[in-house]
This record gives structure tokens, sequence and C-alpha cells, in this order.
């Protein structure tokens, strides 16, 4: 079975799943034990971590909270900026393409009395910038756009939106979960006041996230989502799950030292998938070819019965026809829909995914195992 679904998920990295272990039986004690050795060296481990983290993203280790995954992180972000900045309004502008974390979210804001903008994207899967600042009002208070769409790969500009968040004086939060491992993520240089991110999209461990909330310029201030002992700068209170902490840092660690090795093999992968189906009649690719991850190829083949297909591949190579989140849905793409694609284009299509060990008689046998299904 080949794995080509990277988005969804990435398999644990040996030297990860090393680090993590002692952490289960060994060096099991809780990081808020103040009083002996098991509690210093658990929390001298959550410091390393929240340190690798950190340096990955380019920001102070104090900004970095621990959380569950990436929709807790959009939860806390979402409410908690709604609840603690309503004095200055409640208006929300995001992208129709957002991850249903953020769209779900959005929509249970909205029951509650909050105004939320989505903005349409472009054939492209971006958004216009002119557009975004004439959504902005009195009582605009945060601008929600993630980096990399899950489905498309397809990547926003996100300096220049922080820029303009900045000129208004409006927090700005993007979701960085599905660009994290697969290209540089520098959120000072992008403008970023409120990121989140999950470990398992970067060959860590599932269970395990952070949220980056800006300490300076501007102090981004959040109430806690959970109460309790005051952990996490006392927003997030409870046990942290130190085997976990330590496998994202581990990640990011490994990241830090092999990204751009890795980027440039996974690009070349890619493409060869790409130039193999384009040689296949009524193939549609769908979101920029520009402006991408190095990893991610959607494409459709025009005519065809996606699930089908799906079902026949399912034994053989594991890819999605969009979202791990959506997968059960048999309704078009909504993010294919909200680019301009008509049902029968967006039903008909396919996110191949690669990752880190992925290898190229792999990409090979996919090539040879899609055309043949796609020609028959």
């Amino acid at each position: 079975m080949i794995y080509l679904d990277y988005n969804a998920t990435t398999p644990v990295d040996e030297r990860v799943l090393q680090a993590m272990l002692p952490y289960f039986n060994q060096q099991f004690g809780n990081a808020a034990s103040k009083a002996h050795a098991f509690g210093w060296v658990a929390e001298s481990a959550v410091k390393t971590s929240r340190e690798q983290i950190a340096q990955l993203l380019n920001v102070e280790p104090g900004e970095i909270i621990f959380t569950s995954g990436a929709t807790e992180a959009i939860n806390m972000a979402l409410f908690g900026v709604l609840q603690n900045y309503s004095s200055k309004g409640s208006h929300i502008i995001t992208v129709a393409t957002e991850h249903k974390a953020v769209l779900d979210t959005c929509l249970a804001l909205e029951k509650r009395g909050t105004r939320v903008s989505y903005l349409p994207v472009d054939t492209e899967g971006r958004i216009d910038l002119a557009e975004l600042e004439s959504q902005i009002g009195y009582d605009t208070i945060l601008i929600c756009v993630m980096l990399a769409n899950n489905e498309t790969g397809v990547l926003q500009d996100i300096a220049s939106i922080g820029t303009l968040a900045k000129k208004h004086g409006i927090l700005f939060m993007s979701d960085v979960t599905q660009a994290v491992g697969k290209i540089p993520v520098d959120i000072q240089a992008l403008n970023i006041d409120i990121a989140p991110l999950s470990a398992h999209k970067f060959y860590g461990p599932k269970g395990i996230g952070a949220l980056f909330i800006r300490r300076k310029k501007p102090r981004v201030s959040l109430p806690p989502l959970i109460y309790g002992g005051g952990h996490e700068r006392g927003l997030r209170s409870g046990t942290l799950n130190v085997p976990g902490i330590v496998g994202m840092g581990a990640a990011a660690g490994i990241v830090n030292e092999e990204l751009d090795i890795d980027k440039q093999r996974i690009i070349t992968l890619r493409d060869q998938l790409q130039w193999a189906f384009q040689s296949l009649p009524n193939t549609v690719i769908n979101g920029s070819l520009n402006y991408r991850l190095p990893n991610t190829l959607n494409i459709s083949f025009t005519g065809l019965n996606t699930p089908s297909i799906l079902g026949k591949l399912s034994d053989k190579v594991a890819v999605s026809s969009g979202s791990a989140c959506t997968s059960a849905s048999l309704e078009p793409s909504y993010v294919l829909k909200a680019m301009g694609k008509d049902d029968r284009t967006a039903l008909a299509s396919i996110r191949f995914s690669v990752g880190r060990f992925t290898s190229e008689t792999e990409i090979d046998s996919v090539i040879t195992t899609v055309k043949r299904l796609v020609n028959s």
C-alpha cells in the first residue's frame, strides 16, 4: 500500500518516536511537579520543545501555548478574540476556502451575533487584497486567512495581508497547520499575530498542537480556554502531555535541520506525478501552479467518478478527494466550488500529497496504476 495522503496526516518519524519513548515510563513525571527530579526533568523537556517550536517559527518560546491540536487552537483563538476585544467590535473577515475548523467556528460565532465576512477567491484559489481591504470596517477586530490550503496547497500572500492588518490596527490570525514542515514559516516576516499548528502534519504525534500568541507589538490578550491549575500562561489548565510535547519539539527540530533537503526532493516527486497525469485526456489541475505547497497536486479527471476511482485504489494507493475532515461527504469540494469549478470537475478531483518517506519507485507505481485505471 502506497501512502500519498500526507496532507491528512503523516507517520511519526522514527527519531521522533525514540525521543518520546522515555517520557512514557522512565521520565514519566508531571511537568508541574516542582518538588522532585521527576517533575524537573519533565519541565525541562517541555521547555526544550517549546524552544524548538519557537525556533521553527522565529518567535519567542513564551509565545507558544500547547494544545491538543490545531482545531482546539483555532477555537481558543477565535472565541478568545471575540470575548476579549468585543469592546472594539465584533466583525471577522475570513475566506470561503478556510479549513472547516475555522468555518464551523465562525458559523457558531455568527449564531452569537458576530458578523463574519467570507472573502471569495479567484480561479486559482487566491484572495484579492483590494477586496479584503474594502471589507474592513470600524468594527473589524480580526482577519483570518490560512497560509496554505489543505485541499489544493494554494498559498496566500500572508505577509501582505499581515501588513494590511497592521495598517488598520487589526489582529491577524493565520492557520499555518498545513504549511509547517513543507515550507519555511517565519511568523515575524509574515506579520502574523496568532497562528495554530498541529504536530501530526510534520511527522510528530497526533493529539498535540500549539497556538502562537504574539506578546509584543501588539500584545495579544486571550481569556482562558480551560480553567484549573494555571498551566500554559493560565490559558489552558491541565496536566501537560509531556510525551506528545517532546514529540512535537523533536519533529520541529528535524524540520529545522532538513526542510530544504526534503522540499527539493518532494517537489521533484510531485512534478513527476503532474507531468504524467497531464498527458491524460480531460485532466484539470486545481489551484495555482505558482503559489502552492511543494508536495500537493489536486487534479480532476473530468467526467470520471472519483468515489469509484478511490474505491478501486483503496487497497493500492492512499489518496483522497479533499480534506480528511470532509472525506465522508459525497458533496463536491466546497474549496473547488469557491474557485469556480463546476460540480463535474469538483466531483472528479483527487488530492495527491507527497511526503518525507515517499520514494521515486512508489511514484512510478502510482503513475502506472492511476493511468491504467483512468484509461479503463
